[in-house]
This record gives structure tokens, C-alpha cells and sequence, in this order.
């Protein structure tokens, strides 16, 4: 029993430095600058990026350098920003119209502490969707904007309709694929076909050249049978002309050894 408690007692105490691991306490030095880089984000940032969505405010900036831009709005707004991360914030404002219209307010914000920068998500309200702003400033007295976006949230429906269409790309390339080595595995049938062919091809091509060796052959053999009852021939006449000579009566006993052609 005391060792099941014990037990209990470690695993309690796990638990309890996990927890106290995940939170970050911040100073009160840090905390004000959360807090300031919220309200910045709720009051300025994000009512100054949504007048840029009117297409007639849009191209406002454009042609001016980074650091006129910083300028410019430091003088209008006091606030310091990254003239090329504003101009960037611009564009992504202005191109989230499309998808959800004007904003028409904002609903709460959140922010953090990650390394040397404030990350602050302002939720907005559109003419056709919400979305989040994600507005980061830099982590020092100066709360400097170094980047703003502006990300539609989807709908369930949409998110149903990715998930469906995910789906479908998949399935399809998988029955592509199946298709495919589907149709090089009969294809083997036909480079065998093929094969055969060609062999049948080559062994009547190669026919007449066979046909044609033989008949010399037995040109051949027939010309040295010819050759051969021709020599018997004239070994018989030579004979015969010997015995009459010798007044033999018959050709028993002559023998010729050899024939001499002149």
C-alpha cells in the first residue's frame, strides 16, 4: 500500500512540473509590452490595414522606397513600422477582400512572447467570412511592426469540400497507377507476339538461303557420283583392251591402278 501510494505521490509530481514547464511567467516589464503591442494591434494596426482594402487606397504607397514608407507613417500614425513589412501587409490585406470582403470590426485578440518578437492575433469580423490577423512586433521598447498578415478562416463547408477534394486526387492517382501497370502487364503478351513474329520473320528470310546450300550439296554429290560410274566406265574399257591385246579371252586378272587423264 505504501509503495501504490508512493507511486501516486511521483506520478502527481510529474504532472505538476510538466504543467509549471509549459508556462512562461513574464515580468511586469514584459507584460506592459504585451499589453501595449495588444492595444496597438486592436485600435491601430488593424483599423489602419483595413482602410488599404479599398481598391482605391491600395496602391497608396506604391512607388515610394521603405524608408519613406516608414516615415510616412510615423508622421500620420506614430506608429514605427518596417517599410517593406507594411507594404507586404498591404497586400496581404488588400488580396483577403476577395475572399471575405471589407472588415467590419474585430471580436478579440491574443498575444505572446516568441524570442525577440510580440506575436498578436487580432480575430475580425468580414462582409462574408472572419479571419485573423496575425500582427508581430518587435520585442523591445520600440514595438517596431516587422510583419502583418490577414488569414481568412474557413468555413466547415470549405474544409469539407478540401477534404473531398484531397480525397478524390488521391483515389484518382492510385486507380492511374493501378491502370497503368494494368496495361504494361498486357503489354508483355504483345511484346511476346511480337517476338514470335519477328523469329518467323527471320526463319523464312533465311528458307531460300538454306534451300539454296542444299541443292549445291546435292549438285555436289551428284557431279562426284557422276565423276566416280565415269572412272568404273573407262577402267572397264581399259581393261577389255588389255585382255584383247594380250588375246585373252576374258578381263580376269588385269587390274588398273590408276588413270592418267591426258
Amino acid at each position: 500500500m505504501k509503495k501504490f501510494l508512493a507511486l501516486l505521490c511521483m506520478i502527481a509530481c510529474i504532472f505538476g512540473l510538466t504543467a509549471c514547464g509549459g508556462e512562461e511567467t513574464l515580468t511586469e516589464y514584459e507584460q506592459k509590452k504585451v499589453e501595449i503591442a495588444q492595444q496597438l494591434a486592436d485600435q491601430i494596426v488593424t483599423n489602419l490595414l483595413a482602410d488599404f482594402m479599398d481598391d482605391s487606397f491600395a496602391g497608396y504607397y506604391d512607388g515610394y522606397t521603405a524608408e519613406e514608407i516608414e516615415y510616412m507613417v510615423a508622421n500620420t500614425s506614430g506608429l514605427m513600422v518596417d517599410g517593406y513589412a507594411f507594404s507586404t501587409a498591404i497586400d496581404s490585406f488588400h488580396s483577403a477582400k476577395a475572399s471575405m470582403g471589407l472588415i467590419t470590426g474585430t471580436t478579440g485578440s491574443s498575444a505572446s512572447i516568441s524570442g525577440k518578437q510580440i506575436i498578436v492575433e487580432v480575430e475580425v469580423t468580414g462582409e462574408k467570412k472572419n479571419a485573423v490577423a496575425e500582427i508581430i512586433f518587435s520585442n523591445d521598447q520600440f514595438l517596431k511592426l516587422e510583419s502583418a498578415s490577414l488569414n481568412p478562416v474557413s468555413t466547415m463547408g470549405e474544409l469539407m469540400g478540401r477534404a473531398a477534394l484531397n480525397t478524390l486526387i488521391g483515389m484518382g492517382t492510385v486507380f492511374i497507377v493501378l491502370i497503368l501497370i494494368s496495361l504494361i502487364i498486357s503489354s508483355f503478351k504483345l511484346i511476346a507476339k511480337v517476338q514470335e513474329n519477328a523469329a518467323k520473320k527471320a526463319v523464312k528470310e533465311s528458307a531460300p538461303e538454306v534451300a539454296g546450300i542444299d541443292n549445291a550439296l546435292a549438285q555436289i554429290e551428284e557431279q562426284e557420283a557422276m565423276e566416280e560410274t565415269d572412272d568404273l566406265e573407262l577402267v572397264a574399257v581399259i581393261a577389255a583392251a588389255a585382255a584383247a591385246y594380250e588375246g585373252a579371252a576374258s578381263t580376269d586378272g588385269f587390274v588398273v591402278r590408276s588413270i592418267r587423264r591426258r
